[in-house]
């Protein structure tokens, strides 16, 4: 017969990989941080970088605070090993505690310092800085621009939720986890790196072939990035993107040259 312990062990480890790579059932029964906190993240389609700021810092405390979970978890699931009376439990036991509690202290302090000053000290607000140039003033400028331009209905937008794609008018968007790449069109070329295919897709019974992008801009403070677009997809992407997508080597793209 299992123990508690390894019960609960198993159980927790379920939903830690469910709650951080959300699969589409947790989707379905409202069980993401999107929808748990929703009144406090707002609109994404009203204030786009405003609601991933606050997503991406929602989700960094409550996934490093899985840890911390695990071990008062642990408290009831075991109460023989009296792992509320910190004098009394192992040295294993306060040694992953202690970390827990650093990792939280870390995480909070983190997030107060990003919130200073309006979030200006966020990742993605500084990844706003570095597209501070005429007609924009200031990262808040830059902001204001992608947030008008993804109100639009004529964005082109693909991929799950943890990588997905999103070309405006004006901007290439990759929105990620824990941060949003961006990119301004006119100052950035993609380039097809590579191709991979799956025999098997939930969405058709036909192979599905992913192709990988690179994203360089001639801003030298932009950094690069790579998405990942189903081949089917490609003509739209490339309709989207100021500069048409160029291929580089021998990049498969089935059968399908790029110009």
């Amino acid at each position: 017969m299992e123990s508690p312990e390894l019960t609960f062990t198993l159980a927790y480890i379920v939903f830690s990989l469910c709650f951080v790579f959300t699969p589409n059932e947790f989707r379905s029964a409202g069980l993401t941080i999107q929808n748990v906190f929703s009144s406090w993240l707002g609109s994404e389609d009203a204030y786009f970088i405003q609601y991933h700021v606050r997503r991406s810092s929602v989700t960094l405390l409550l996934h490093s605070a899985l840890p911390l979970g695990y071990y008062m978890g642990m408290c009831i699931a075991a109460p023989e090993k009296h792992l509320g009376y910190i004098h009394q439990v192992s040295d294993s036991w306060r040694v992953f505690l202690l970390l827990s509690l650093f990792l939280q202290l870390v995480s909070w302090t983190l997030i107060i310092y990003w919130s200073r000053y309006h979030w200006r000290n966020h990742p993605i607000s500084r990844a706003l800085q570095a597209h501070v140039q005429p007609p924009h003033s200031s990262w808040r400028s830059v902001a204001t621009s992608i947030n008008t331009e993804f109100r639009r209905i004529d964005k082109f937008a693909t991929g799950p939720p943890g990588a997905r794609v999103i070309i405006t008018d004006s901007w290439v968007l990759k929105v990620t986890t824990y941060h949003v790449y961006i990119a301004l069109q006119s100052d950035c070329h993609v380039t097809v790196t590579g191709s991979r295919q799956h025999q098997l897709s939930p969405d058709s019974a036909s192979p599905i072939q992913f192709l990988t992008l690179r994203v360089d801009s001639i801003n030298p403070a932009v950094r690069p990035f790579d998405i990942r677009v189903k081949a089917q997809v490609l003509p739209c992407f490339q309709a989207e993107l100021y500069r048409i997508c160029r291929a580089k080597g021998e990049a498969p793209c089935s059968h399908q040259k790029l110009y």
